[in-house]
């Protein structure tokens, strides 16, 4: 199985830059979107010219802003959107697709904001994921795939002296959020498979950052610990352009 994750910063303006062409030739059994920035009825329009899949998408009640959708070939068994607190279910963050072998999760973590306004928000908003998560993998196996807006390692960004404690993405509050995920029982596929590779999902639009890659791994793959032996591979897509987040790869056999 092929699990594909993308934040596309707004589908209707990459639906312009031929997302649908590259959407068909990576041919994913199930395709996660995150920052939408449009509305239901408008994400199913942008995505119109896309057939064979079943397209469920969860939006933010403030237009243009966040927003997940998650694309698959089969039919989802059920679908639940958000994570069932009300300070934390306005923003269109999280939408869960169950299918036979496991539960598909999802997520755009918030960005803890310029002069991290939000910072003490996200750390509220991790623990209360965490916590849905560890409900939700009593069910089922989890696959959780998205925009985490978090550096988990120095490693995963170019320049992590500079940043730490002082940039978005890279404070220990927010290092903390996705060990607290990870400690759910999930493990880091990419990391798991490459543990000294270096490779970047994000680069700001700002200085020539992709073209220098000087870049954040913000975009993750955490599956379930009980699923470690069924991962086959995962790929960060540098290449592919469109938007400031390039797409990730699962692969994974059942």
């Amino acid at each position: 199985m092929k699990i594909i994750s993308w934040n596309v910063n707004g589908i209707r303006a990459s639906v312009k830059k031929d997302f649908v062409n590259e959407f068909n030739s990576i041919n994913a059994d199930v395709f996660c979107l995150q920052e939408t920035k449009a509305q239901n009825d408008q994400v199913e329009e942008a995505l119109s010219e896309i057939s064979g899949y079943e397209i469920n998408t969860h939006s933010a009640d403030k237009k243009g802003y966040s927003g997940v959708s998650i694309l698959s070939k089969v039919k989802p068994e059920s679908v639940t959107v958000n994570i069932g607190i009300d300070e934390h279910d306005h923003e269109g963050r999280v939408i869960a697709t169950e299918f036979e072998q496991f539960i598909m999760v999802d997520v755009y973590v918030p960005n803890s904001g310029s002069g991290l306004k939000r910072l003490d928000y996200r750390a509220t908003w991790d623990a209360a994921f965490a916590k849905y998560l560890k409900q939700l993998r009593k069910k089922k196996p989890i696959i959780v795939t998205g925009d985490f807006n978090v550096a988990h390692q120095p490693i995963d960004l170019a320049r992590p002296k500079p940043n730490y404690n002082k940039t978005s993405g890279y404070t220990q509050v927010e290092i903390d959020g996705i060990q607290g995920l990870l400690d759910v029982g999930l493990v880091d596929a990419y990391r798991t498979l490459y543990p000294e590779k270096v490779e970047y999902t994000f680069w700001s639009v700002r200085f020539g950052a992709r073209a220098k890659n000087v870049g954040w791994r913000l975009d993750y793959f955490l599956v379930d610990e009980r699923l470690r032996d069924n991962i086959r591979d995962s790929i960060i897509h540098t290449n592919t352009m469109g938007s400031d987040h390039c797409p990730i790869e699962l692969q994974i056999e059942f």
